[in-house]
């Protein structure tokens, strides 16, 4: 793609190690070069601010994402067939195929058992003492979303590893890219595996497709992408929100002051976790034909890349952006996607959220942090690798 004659250029790599690790520092510059900037690195339009990225978002008609969401050309080859990767009826088709079970009303089948294993894994953590917050953070997720997808009991212990590389591939090839490929391809050749051995738990998602299959409603080599399609997003992210969470509260004491005196703002907390550190960085659109973005002319088949967390910083849309402040009207932040890709389990991860909070809210004084935390380093997801804590009963 060439440049374009209109857009401000942006030459450091917003991928390298140092920026994926501190990325706002970066995120502030391209906001203030424009609301669309030219990278140099990666050769695609970037659009740091919250206007635009809802925008784009919302017009999924002239920004589409059948041809790919991510930043190079083998993952976008790659994802072909799965909600993530199509657009108008096709995705609606997929999404349909089992997204109603993550809708509140069904949801609320789980809440009661999600609840108690919230209270389990935090009653756990208080009585260690020194834990890692990512561990504590993974429990929920680990123990809800495989059971709820249908995946083999006997076959989780690399879910999380493969969640990541999902991820991770989704960025600019770079060696991150690369490193995660082995990582996908594992968990889709397991998925085929799952799907052609039936061996899912009845009931499930992974059951509801197949029997979807079965009946003509989809292609049985249909199911495998669409199971990865739900797993892996369902558990890096609510681990990413859920640590995210702990780190904060433990760094603003009083917001967990305040948390603890008026729980009903748990919500509301989750969206300002959400907000102040995204879960997804960003991920890219293509424009279906040539179109205008605050002034700038984008040639057909350009690649856009809606910076989720740029845009949740914006000083044009929040007051004091880089304040968590769970007292400030945060849910119209876009970390969980807009329009017709909003992430289908953002219901499930507000849940496993907001019951891991109650559960501290209930038992714990304060959170403190044993020693810094290293970043996982990731294209796509924005988690902590290890987060030292204490849990102080209270």
């Amino acid at each position: 793609m060439r440049h374009p004659h209109n857009a401000r250029v942006y030459r450091p790599d917003i991928y390298a190690r140092s920026a994926i690790i501190d990325p706002y520092p970066h995120y502030l510059r391209l906001r203030e070069a424009g609301p669309v900037v030219w990278l140099a690195r990666q050769r695609v339009y970037a659009l740091p601010r919250y206007a635009e990225c809802k925008a784009v978002l919302r017009d999924d008609k002239a920004f589409i994402s059948g041809n790919g969401v991510a930043l190079n050309h083998l993952s976008n080859r790659l994802s072909r067939g799965t909600t993530l990767n199509s657009d108008g009826d096709e995705h609606d088709r997929r999404r349909k195929l089992v997204a109603h079970r993550l809708l509140p009303r069904a949801l609320r089948s789980v809440a009661d058992s999600v609840d108690r294993l919230a209270a389990e894994v935090v009653d756990a953590a208080v009585k260690t003492g020194a834990i890692d917050g990512v561990e504590l953070a993974s429990a929920l997720p680990l123990a809800v979303v495989p059971d709820l997808v249908g995946w083999p009991r006997n076959e989780r212990d690399h879910l999380i590893h493969w969640a990541g590389a999902t991820f991770d591939a989704l960025g600019p090839l770079n060696r991150q890219a690369v490193k995660s490929v082995a990582g996908t391809a594992q968990m889709l050749r397991f998925a085929r595996r799952v799907v052609r051995r039936r061996d899912v738990l009845d009931g499930s998602m992974a059951h509801e497709l197949l029997i979807a299959a079965d009946e003509g409603r989809l292609a049985h080599d249909e199911c495998p992408p669409l199971l990865v399609d739900y797993i892996a997003p369902s558990l890096d992210t609510t681990i990413s929100a859920i640590s995210n969470a702990l780190y904060l509260f433990a760094t603003h004491p009083h917001q967990w002051q305040l948390l603890r005196a008026e729980p009903n703002r748990i919500p509301n907390a989750v969206n300002e976790v959400v907000r102040y550190e995204a879960p997804l960085r960003a991920f890219a659109r293509q424009c279906r034909k040539e179109t205008d973005i605050a002034g700038n002319t984008m040639p057909a088949g350009a690649r856009v890349l809606v910076m989720y967390a740029s845009a949740n910083r914006d000083e044009r849309e929040w007051d004091r952006p880089d304040a968590f402040d769970i007292t400030r009207d945060a849910g119209r932040h876009i970390g969980f996607g807009q329009g017709a890709h909003a992430c289908a389990g953002q219901g499930l991860a507000r849940m496993e959220t907001a019951a891991l909070l109650r559960a501290l809210v209930d038992r714990v004084a304060r959170i403190e942090v044993l020693g810094p935390p290293t970043w996982a380093v990731n294209n796509i997801i924005r988690r902590h690798q290890r987060l030292p804590l204490k849990l102080v009963a209270g």
